[in-house]
């Protein structure tokens, strides 16, 4: 699993804290270079959770490796009154934050410092928990999965967006490719931290996806569990409740 791929990996620092360190680093240009990476379409991706949450009207929503804040901040367009971006990273907050600024969102969205495998909420908390492009970061995939279980409500959603592996032809072998040589480069070209997006890239390569991480959802006693690929399957969109 992808707890044993780690950026830097001569360190002798946790997975924990060198992703921490990691995204500190790129924090300055993560936002842009996303939109490069991805052709743009992480986007249209994040609208179609935002849709899934909206139709839960919820009242609380707690938006897991919030980063610099994209989807939480899209989380203002539903009926949440209250909205809580969570990272271990302080350098991706800070930008979050500035966003949230200058939108006028502060009184609705928090950006809180906290790690998302000991979260600091009390059970049945968050009527949605949402995580994008960072649950193959946790450090412990089953402490992380129990822990978002634990403070989500009765019938809460919980919804995630990862990439996954496209299986059919050409693209999986063009996925391949590009995940394998272009992105690092490209990454390279944009950021200080050459290990990161090798990182990134080797992360989304062995991390389960679709039936595989449904049945970890299952396993974590998630129900009503479906996954939906995107793109060709170069990210999957996973859709959950509570009992």
């Amino acid at each position: 699993m992808s707890n044993s791929v780690t950026p830097y990996k001569s360190s002798p620092l946790s997975k924990k804290e060198q992703i921490t360190k990691m995204f500190d680093a790129i924090s300055g240009n993560y936002d842009g270079l996303n939109r490069v990476i991805s052709f743009g379409i992480d986007v249209k991706w994040r609208k179609k959770v935002l849709k899934l949450v909206a139709q839960k009207q919820p009242k609380t929503v707690l938006d897991i490796a919030t980063g610099t804040g994209d989807l939480a901040l899209l989380m203002a367009s539903t009926s949440a009154e209250k909205i809580i971006g969570l990272d271990i990273s302080p350098g991706m907050l800070a930008i979050g934050k500035k966003k949230i600024e200058d939108k006028n969102l502060s009184d609705r969205i928090e950006m809180i410092v906290a790690d998302s495998e000991a979260m600091p909420f009390e059970d049945n908390s968050f009527d949605a928990i949402t995580v994008a492009f960072g649950i193959r970061n946790f450090e412990n995939l089953d402490k992380g999965l129990a822990e978002i279980y634990r403070i989500l409500k009765p019938h809460g959603v919980f919804v995630i967006l990862e990439t996954s592996n496209p299986t059919k032809f050409p693209f999986k072998q063009g996925y391949f490719l590009y995940t394998k040589y272009l992105l690092p480069i490209v990454g390279r070209l944009f950021s200080r931290d050459k290990a990161a997006y090798s990182y990134l890239s080797a992360s989304a390569a062995v991390f389960p996806f679709g039936e595989a991480l449904n049945n970890i959802l299952r396993k974590n006693g998630f129900i009503d569990v479906q996954s939906e690929p995107q793109t060709f399957g170069v990210a999957t969109i996973y859709n959950a409740s509570k009992k």
